[in-house]
């Protein structure tokens, strides 16, 4: 699903354990391309419900094994670079929309699963410091990620210190 300006609507999840960090995991084949579970939301699907099935579908954990802490106000959004826009599809998609949800985990680490999907998106995770994302992840998604994070800190409730010039 595309809406009519090209941007396909997406979920992304910020998965916090107990020490305030952050589920951070490696794309299968990517060249040790990381991110956070994100996954697009299908027609007649609510944001919540997209989070959820891409929390089961990417990570293996079922509703009750997290927390909603919050979510972004609205959309955010990023340009994908040219060279990944698929020229022969209809509509075009330029790009992806997401809510943002931040998440307490509830259940143990061994609960996150990997393997719950026919084609698992991830191989590896780690639990990293919150601000650290910001450097790692893929250049034409930090903008979304500094945005993201900066407004889910507030929701944290407690000062989370911020990165010079955010």
């Amino acid at each position: 699903m595309i809406d009519s300006e090209g941007f396909r609507p997406n979920v992304g999840i910020m998965l916090a354990n107990r020490e305030g960090r952050l589920l951070w995991a490696r794309r299968i084949g990517g060249k040790d391309a990381w991110q956070f579970p994100q996954g697009g939301i299908n027609r007649g699907e609510s944001a919540e419900d997209a989070l959820y099935r891409e929390l089961w579908e990417e990570v293996g954990l079922k509703p009750e094994a997290v927390e909603i802490l919050g979510s972004t106000r609205g959309w955010l959004r990023y340009r994908l670079p040219k060279r990944f826009i698929r020229r022969g599809q209809q509509p075009l998609c330029i790009g992806q929309k997401q809510k943002w949800f931040l998440l307490r985990m509830l259940a143990d680490d061994a609960a996150v699963r990997l393997d719950c999907n026919d084609k698992p998106e991830f191989d590896h995770w780690e639990w990293v410091s919150y601000w650290y994302p910001l450097d790692q992840v893929v250049p034409f998604k930090r903008e979304v990620y500094r945005r993201a994070l900066k407004e889910m800190a507030q929701v944290v409730g407690r000062r989370i210190q911020q990165p010079a010039g955010l």
